[in-house]
């Protein structure tokens, strides 16, 4: 079905609603619609086309049009196209028709919206703040143009709100904000009756950086430089979205040899970061041995890291029209050697933990994700693809040169830690094969296309599947070479919800293993 097709077809169903419609970047659909039929339009694109709601957020174009604008991001996959609804907010009123009573993956965003924006999702069914907690004050809006970036607001002590499970046996297990590890702050409150837990509410957001708010007026060049430390393990992933948005917006072809060498170097973070997270499910059942291969396997990666760039976290590789110079030139055998030698280490370490019965019966049947509320929720990456989700941005979006090289999607239903295990250490090998396809087939030519000046007030998506899934940044242009509006989700936003789902019905100790095998970011989601 063609662009054209299906604007025809949701005009037919819904006569007057749509008021505009621009087709931009190729596979970019833009629908200005009515704000009163929007709940409508959204779940028919939701439940009736099957078409994952993957982003939502607001924009303050009062300079431009005089509203608030709110962009409704759906993704047609199976065509290959994005659809965007967009619909202006009036900032007098203030407030817009909440969709998460038949879209539940809106929820976050409304809320995300409310906080940032000072706009009310009418009809909400929980609408708690999201971004902030009891100190921030009431009446702050970050993400409207007035507020200075420097600007500290007042500390506030209010208590935050959580949702009560009440019930005979039933009581409350609070964990963090800080915890036993080097890792993040995040806090958890266990509702459990007995040793199951029937809920687990997340409290997110303790490292908010206003990283959209950063990005406002900044040049392109340093906003890359922010994309890059978005989320550490993902910092490739990250800028690439980015440049590829940029790219669209200044129609900047980039080179053959840089599109295979991002390839190269994403699936290289692809595997560093699958080798750590099963490295931490064997160390979350105590199995020693597996951990340690896993986590000496990560340093291989790392290393073949530093023969090609010198930094681990793959910084500074990307520029915008390609990649900063030749990574590659001289060291492709070497490099071949590298991942081969890996390859072989990975599937003995494979065989023996498949191998162990006991580890086995711990991974089986825990931490299920059913595939209905993972599609509600637009689960994404190994997290959706073990429920049964056949979906990679690599294969409906086809970026850099992946539609040139052979892999396949990973295909698993039950939804437990097994079946994350197991997408995991499946795309390690794809990662591996992809890697040394991309070396063997690589062409010699520029590393970089030009970049000139951008037309301003111009937008683009930017796509990519990060190691955690679908990774979606939406760049709009302001005057002379700026960032207007910079809007970044990371597959962690719409896999934590997922999660609080997963452990339901397990037991408390069994909540590590599970969070492990989903390892979300915490910087990627608390931007």
């Amino acid at each position: 079905m063609k662009s054209s097709e299906i604007i025809d077809r949701l005009s037919e169903l819904f006569p007057g609603d749509i008021v505009g419609e621009q087709l931009v970047n190729g596979n970019e659909i833009y629908l200005d619609v009515k704000k009163e039929r929007l709940a409508a339009i959204c779940t028919h694109l939701s439940r009736e086309l099957a078409h994952p709601l993957i982003s939502l957020f607001g924009n303050d174009e009062r300079e431009l049009t005089g509203n608030f604008s709110l962009y409704y991001v759906f993704g047609m996959r199976e065509k290959g196209l994005l659809l965007t609804l967009k619909t202006a907010v009036d900032p007098l009123k203030g407030s817009f028709p909440s969709i998460a009573e038949s879209v539940p993956g809106a929820g976050s965003y409304e809320r995300e919206i409310q906080d940032l924006y000072g706009l009310t999702p009418l009809g909400h069914p929980n609408p708690k703040p999201l971004v902030f907690h009891g100190n921030w004050p009431e009446g702050e809006y970050p993400l409207r143009k007035e507020f200075p970036i420097a600007k500290r607001p007042p500390f506030v002590d209010r208590e935050p709100v959580f949702e009560r499970i009440e019930g005979e046996g039933i009581y409350e297990i609070p964990v963090g904000p800080v915890h036993a590890g080097i890792i993040e702050p995040g806090h958890f409150r266990f509702s459990v009756a007995g040793e199951p837990i029937i809920n687990l509410e997340a409290q997110l957001y303790y490292v908010h950086k206003g990283i959209e708010k950063l990005a406002e007026g900044a040049g392109l060049e340093k906003t890359l430089f922010t994309s890059e430390r978005i989320s550490g393990d993902e910092s490739f992933a990250n800028s690439l979205a980015y440049c590829q948005a940029v790219e669209k917006i200044g129609e900047i072809v980039v080179p053959k040899r840089a599109r295979y060498t991002r390839v190269i170097f994403a699936e290289l973070e692809r595997l560093t970061s699958h080798l750590g997270d099963l490295g931490g499910i064997c160390v979350d059942v105590a199995y020693g041995f597996a951990a340690f291969q896993f986590r000496m396997m990560r340093v291989w990666a790392y290393l073949i890291a530093d023969k090609l760039c010198g930094v681990r976290f793959l910084r500074n590789v990307n520029r915008l029209g390609g990649c900063r110079k030749d990574f590659l030139a001289g060291k492709e055998k070497v490099i071949i050697a590298d991942l081969k030698k890996l390859e072989k280490e990975l599937r003995e370490t494979v065989e023996i933990i498949k191998a162990k019965s006991m580890f086995i019966d711990r991974v089986e049947s825990t931490g299920i994700l059913k595939k209905e509320i993972a599609v509600d929720l637009n689960a994404v990456g190994p997290g959706g693809r073990a429920s049964g989700i056949r979906y990679d941005v690599r294969k409906a979006y086809p970026y850099e040169a992946y539609a040139d090289l052979d892999f396949a999607v990973p295909e698993h239903n039950n939804g437990d830690v097994n079946c994350r295990m197991n997408t995991k250490l499946e795309e390690c090998f794809a990662s591996i094969n992809l890697m040394i396809q991309a070396i063997e087939g690589i062409p010699e030519g520029k590393m970089a296309g030009p970049l000139g000046d951008l037309p301003p007030y111009q937008f683009a998506f930017g796509l990519t599947e990060s190691p955690r899934g679908e990774n979606i940044h939406w760049v709009m242009t302001g005057a002379g070479n700026t960032i207007f509006r910079y809007k970044i989700r990371t597959p962690s936003f719409c896999n934590w919800p997922a999660l609080c789902h997963a452990v339901k019905g397990n037991i408390v100790p069994d909540f590590p293993l599970i969070n492990k095998s989903f390892n979300l970011s915490y910087a990627g989601n608390d931007l």
